[in-house]
């Protein structure tokens, strides 16, 4: 009988947090097989209307942290500034329903 989170379910609920948003869904078809930077992200879904540059960055964060993009380098910016550059850090998410149980 499996009782308790287990690590794997605490992984797959962090994907299922990530992935709830439609506009996650677009940045990751965004960076695709390829590596974006954040303004690159931003100009090419036109996110100008939805989101602020900021809410991008909240977008991407929780992507990171659910394990699903990795920032891959820095790009140096107009401004000087180092801007961040993104790729899928995983392109599949696996779940398999019986890890860490016991099956009867």
């Amino acid at each position: 009988m499996c009782h308790g989170q287990s690590q794997a379910l605490r992984e797959v609920q962090r994907c299922i947090r990530a992935l709830h948003c439609p506009t996650r869904w677009r940045i990751i078809q965004c960076i695709g097989a390829e590596e974006r930077s954040t303004r690159e992200i931003f100009e090419e879904l036109g996110l100008g209307e939805e989101i602020s540059l900021a809410g991008l960055y909240y977008h991407l964060s929780a992507l990171k942290g659910a394990g699903i993009v990795e920032v891959a380098s820095y790009r140096e910016s107009k401004a000087g500034t180092p801007e961040k550059v993104w790729r899928l850090k995983t392109r599949r998410i696996v779940i398999d329903l019986l890890e860490d149980c016991e099956v009867k």
